[in-house]
């Protein structure tokens, strides 16, 4: 068994109890953390559970398909409101983040004064356990949407998915393991989503609408990307590619425009070690992906205040965006050897 009979026996004793429960994703959502916000609301409903989803901030638009009948918040246009579930809630689910840092500044500094439970369900290293009353972590799973699959079918004695709750999930796996190209050698992750293919995921919809739902404006700045922002470090196996602000606001930017571009720099043959580097408009975000044994989580706990997977990993830094090219350009240099 994944975890001890007395941690099932507690969650679901936590679930059966609450009136009001609250959902929360981590800041900058990605496909694992509004599949599973998105799998765990439905499973709530189907047990005629009284939920809602708190999201930090916006979300790409290509996973809006997963969110359509979800009740949801973005905090960072509702902070009342966010406030006050938090406040009323009778119990707080965090998926897909291990710190309360990870849900951003505002809703960290609520969870924090917060005296109501906490579980923690999520695949990253390093967990904060301290700040929660019960914690799922695994980390040699696909995904946090897999890991709460499995959580799922431990509370249940029945069968449980349906098409919305395998949906979820099936994204969560899908988005996080890059459409099954990395963080996915394990046979029970295929198991696991044969099981949400035989309750009604359609594996073609789900992927035309995360890949193939591009504006014209998000394939133009991947074009400029590759042609116009990207370094390749030869010697060092690595690559950069950089976007300023102003680069962003030519393309129009939205909301999950950038996802997947870091990835391209791991496509070059020979290349181990990838970098995206972002200017918002608080900061820079830093986008990390290797191959091989190169660890992005330690370099990212290192240098840039973040971290994440031994092969995907971010962080982010308030200096200039000069700055930061220029100590990223060393830390390649140093780092990565020959």
């Amino acid at each position: 068994m994944l975890f001890p009979q007395t941690y099932i026996s507690e969650l679901k004793d936590k679930i059966e109890i609450a009136n009001n429960i609250v959902l929360i994703s981590h800041f900058n959502p990605d496909g694992d953390t509004i599949g599973a916000v998105s799998s765990l609301y439905h499973y709530l409903k189907l047990k005629n559970k009284s939920s809602k989803v708190i999201i930090p901030n916006e979300f790409p638009n290509f996973l809006d398909f997963v969110m359509t009948d979800v009740s949801y918040i973005i905090a960072s246009k509702n902070n009342n409101e966010a406030r006050n579930l938090i406040d009323q809630a009778d119990l707080i689910i965090c998926l897909d983040f291990n710190a309360f840092h990870r849900a951003g500044d505002f809703i960290k500094d609520i969870l924090l004064s917060s005296s109501k439970p906490k579980v923690l369900i999520d695949h990253h290293l390093e967990p904060e356990i301290k700040n929660f009353d019960l914690v799922f972590s695994k980390i040699n799973v696909s995904s946090t949407s897999e890991l709460l699959y499995e959580v799922l079918s431990l509370i249940e004695e029945k069968p449980f998915l349906t098409k919305d709750i395998a949906q979820g999930i099936y994204v969560g796996i899908c988005t996080d393991t890059g459409s099954f190209s990395f963080s996915c050698n394990h046979r029970r992750t295929y198991e696991v989503v044969a099981e949400l293919v035989d309750n009604g995921v359609d594996v073609e919809y789900v992927h035309q609408e995360v890949y193939n739902t591009y504006s014209e404006n998000r394939l133009r700045l991947l074009g400029f990307c590759l042609s116009e922002r990207l370094t390749v470090f030869h010697k060092q196996k690595a690559a950069m590619i950089y976007l300023s602000k102003e680069d962003l606001k030519r393309f129009n930017y939205q909301i999950g425009d950038c996802e997947g571009i870091v990835n391209f720099c791991l496509s070059i043959k020979g290349i181990e070690f990838g970098v995206l580097v972002t200017e918002r408009f608080d900061r820079i975000r830093i986008s990390l992906r290797s191959k091989l044994d190169f660890d992005v989580n330690q370099f990212a706990r290192k240098y840039w205040n973040g971290g994440g997977h031994q092969k995907a990993a971010g962080g982010h830094s308030f200096e200039s965006l000069e700055w930061v090219l220029e100590k990223l350009t060393e830390q390649i240099k140093n780092s990565c050897k020959e």
